[in-house]
C-alpha cells in the first residue's frame, strides 16, 4: 500500500491516521506543496486533479480523502472502524461530508498565519476564516454534548476526518470560543496511541 501526500496536509493526515488505526503497513510518499510531483504526467495519470492524498492498494487507485478513509474502514476495519449498521454509519458519514465546509475558511487561517510573512497577511481574511471555523466547531460542540464521538458511541471514521482540523484549531495561537464538549472530545483524541504519529506532527 502506498499513500501519496505531504504529512502536514489535513486531508493526508486523515488517510494516514486511518491506516495507523487499522495497523496497516504502508509506504508514505511525500507529494504536493514544496515536494511537487503532483503535476507530473505520471502522477496525473493516477489522479487527474493533481491533488493529495492518493492511495494505491494493489490494483486499486483512489483519490478524495474521505472516500479513501471509507474504503480503508470498509475493507480492513470490520469490528473496529467500519460501522455495519447502515443508519449508524450514515450518522457518522454525514460529519465526514459536512467537514468539507472547513476547507475554505481554514485555508484563510492556515495560509494567513502559518505560511504568510506577518507584513503580507490579510488580517480581514484571517479573521473571517477564524469566525467561520469557530461557527462550524460550535455545531460539532453541540453534537458532542449528546454523544462521546462524532462517529457515535465509539471512536471512528468521522472523528478521524475531523480530528486533523481540530488539531490545527486547538494548537494555533488564536482566539477560540469556549466549546467544552469539543475540548473534551479533543482531549480524548489526544489519548489515541496513533495521534502523535499521524496527526500531532507540528503546525506548518
Amino acid at each position: 500500500m502506498k499513500i501519496w501526500g505531504r504529512r502536514n496536509s489535513a486531508n493526508v493526515k486523515k488517510v494516514l491516521w486511518a491506516a495507523e488505526e487499522l495497523g496497516l503497513p504502508y509506504e508514505q510518499i511525500d507529494a504536493g506543496g514544496a515536494f511537487g510531483i503532483v503535476s507530473t504526467p505520471d502522477y496525473l495519470a493516477r489522479n487527474p486533479n493533481g491533488l493529495v492524498p492518493l492511495l494505491e492498494d494493489g490494483d486499486l487507485t483512489l483519490w478524495e480523502s474521505n472516500t479513501i478513509v471509507r474504503y480503508l474502514a470498509a475493507r480492513y476495519g470490520a469490528g473496529t472502524l467500519w460501522i455495519a449498521d447502515p443508519g449508524a454509519r450514515a450518522e457518522a458519514e454525514k460529519w465526514m461530508d459536512w467537514s468539507h465546509q472547513f476547507a475554505a475558511p481554514f485555508r484563510e487561517v492556515i495560509f494567513g498565519l502559518l505560511r504568510t510573512p506577518p507584513e503580507k497577511r490579510n488580517l480581514a481574511a484571517i479573521e473571517g476564516g477564524r469566525v467561520a471555523v469557530a461557527r462550524l466547531f460550535g455545531i460539532a460542540d453541540a453534537a458532542l454534548a449528546t454523544t462521546p464521538w462524532l462517529s457515535g458511541p465509539a471512536f471512528g471514521i468521522a472523528d478521524i476526518v475531523l480530528g486533523p482540523f481540530a488539531y490545527v484549531w486547538m494548537e494555533l495561537a488564536i482566539e477560540r470560543p469556549d466549546h467544552p464538549h469539543l475540548a473534551d472530545w479533543y482531549r480524548r483524541l489526544q489519548t489515541r496511541p496513533t495521534w502523535p504519529t499521524a496527526v500531532a506532527i507540528g503546525l506548518s
